[in-house]
């Protein structure tokens, strides 16, 4: 019978992977805690509609990539694509919005139907981080010197950068629009496949081509600054001008649109050259616009998502990860012989005595031997060995695993009192 295999690009996280998961995640859960963002959490599957009406129908996403199908009662329900439209339509459904400012964090899987390849898979993971009803800039420069924090934090501030720019308001956008297909109409000739395309659906997404002549044809197009009004402008500055006073660096990059419809005044990206193609770790802006657009008040907004895979990819590329991440145990403990009461009670014993301490019990029998490898293969510094003897005379073997060291008969108390100086 043919093996059933996981779904490509949906993959598996196995345990020695998932220690250094849980690493990452709870490093920005207490940096999250630390800045009063509050976790909020909400379903993987959602009315088609809210990806429709917030993404922008003629983005990438919606048209090609989201997982979308009909339930049994024929509605259309769509696996989430991303984060930041999900929260909004929570916090509406529950007044969490109205005459009230909230900065709220989620985690979890995003779905995109897309080549699976490093970095980048059908189901993915992302951290997003949102706040709400604030127009002012300092929020905006509030999250970026979070992630500046973060990074600093992890031990990667070196290996990444900040790219900021601002896309004005609405009105501002679809007079650089009008003004970029103008000029970019004229050189059809010179535009690869795929800008082509976008050129007719979303102009502005022809800024983030990858093709060497459409980046040299942009050279000489219409700057998006020059058509910002007046209040973007002076918000941008302000934001630039934070950042600077509060030392976090920052390269302005006009060519910076983001992907998705909903982005007004500040977009940023945090990119890294150390992972090849897929650079950016964080990304997000302001989106001031689409709570109205989702059927609620009009209420100021701005957030980023940072992806959890990538992020991983770039602390094993720095060694950036941690021992205690990958989930060895302290302690071994060695049974041999009829001592299984003995062996899980000194296990209890340990827990109840030194909490932050991980002991593996052995389980399931074997020669002295053999357990001896296992602990050793285990990665444990330290084994305790019980057999009926020692459980007899109340004493419990101490052999250091790691190191050069004379292997200690001690009794119950004495262990720990070890253990704790250790």
């Amino acid at each position: 019978m043919k093996k059933i295999q996981a779904i490509r690009g949906m993959n598996d996280l196995l345990p020695g992977q998932s220690g250094r998961w849980q690493y990452l995640e709870g490093v920005v859960s207490d940096l999250l805690r630390r800045y009063h963002y509050q976790e909020i959490r909400f379903p993987i599957l959602e009315q088609t509609e809210l990806f429709k009406r917030s993404i922008g129908e003629v983005t990438d996403i919606v048209e090609k990539e989201m997982y979308t199908f009909a339930d049994r009662n024929d509605e259309s329900v769509t696996l989430r694509p991303e984060g930041t439209a999900c929260c909004v339509r929570a916090c509406e459904e529950h007044g969490l919005l109205y005459n009230q400012t909230q900065k709220l964090w989620y985690a979890g899987p995003m779905f995109r139907y897309e080549k699976p390849q490093k970095g980048r898979l059908r189901q993915f993971h992302q951290i997003g981080v949102e706040a709400f009803g604030m127009a002012t800039p300092d929020v905006d420069a509030e999250l970026l010197i979070l992630t500046a924090r973060l990074w600093r934090e992890l031990g990667i501030s070196d290996a990444v950068t900040l790219q900021i720019n601002s896309l004005g308001v609405p009105e501002a956008r679809a007079a650089y629009r009008e003004a970029l297909v103008a000029y970019l109409s004229g050189h059809r000739d010179a535009l690869d496949e795929d800008s082509l395309r976008r050129l007719e659906s979303n102009p502005l997404r022809v800024l983030d081509s990858k093709d060497p002549n459409t980046q040299a044809l942009l050279a000489d197009a219409p700057r998006l600054g020059d058509y910002l009004d007046d209040e973007s402008r002076q918000h941008f500055e302000q934001v630039c001008a934070l950042l600077t006073a509060a030392g976090v660096p920052f390269e302005v990059n006009e060519r910076l649109v983001r992907g998705l419809d909903y982005y007004t005044k500040t977009v940023f990206e945090w990119v890294t050259d150390k992972l090849g193609a897929q650079g950016t770790v964080c990304a997000g802006g302001r989106y001031d616009g689409l709570v109205e657009q989702l059927g609620g008040r009009a209420t100021p907004a701005v957030g980023f998502a940072m992806g959890i895979e990538r992020l991983i990819l770039l602390l094993e590329a720095l060694d950036c990860v941690p021992e205690a991440a990958t989930q060895l145990p302290d302690v071994y403990i060695v049974a041999v012989g009829d001592v299984s009461a003995a062996s899980l009670a000194l296990a209890e014993a340990l827990r109840n005595a030194l909490p932050y301490l991980a002991v593996q019990t052995h389980c399931g029998g074997g020669s002295f031997k053999s357990q001896m490898k296992k602990a050793d293969k285990s990665g444990a510094p330290i084994a305790l060995i019980l057999g009926e003897d020692e459980v007899k005379a109340g004493q419990i073997g101490v052999k250091f695993l790691r190191e050069q060291a004379e292997q200690q008969t001690l009794d119950q108390a004495a262990t720990i009192e070890l253990l704790k100086s250790l």
